[in-house]
């Protein structure tokens, strides 16, 4: 028997203690999952946002705003102010022949 009490040859090791978290690593986590979701929340309401103006305004093509609003957001927002001015424009009225 060696000093530690095992056999001659067989290793001790025990698996390292992890220290239980504390109130402040709750607070940490729990600040994250709210960041996290509000984050979600924001790009969501974001994609929504130029199809939901389009069709509250009658807009002719408010699917294709909505499209554009929510693939604009995804690849990279560069373009999505443009879907949102989009929303806000009005197509002008046709003008027919019998008001010639």
């Amino acid at each position: 028997m060696d000093a530690a009490g095992g056999a001659e040859g067989e290793l001790n090791i025990s698996p390292p203690k992890v220290p239980a978290m504390s109130g402040l690593d709750i607070f940490a986590w729990i600040v994250l999952i709210i960041l996290v979701a509000c984050a979600i929340a924001v790009f969501c309401i974001a994609g929504w946002l130029p199809g939901h103006i389009a069709k509250t305004r009658g807009h002719p093509w408010a699917d294709a705003v909505t499209v554009a609003g929510w693939i604009t957001l995804i690849c990279g927002f560069a373009l999505w102010p443009v879907a949102l001015i989009w929303a806000y424009v009005d197509v002008p009225a046709r003008h027919s022949e019998e008001h010639s």
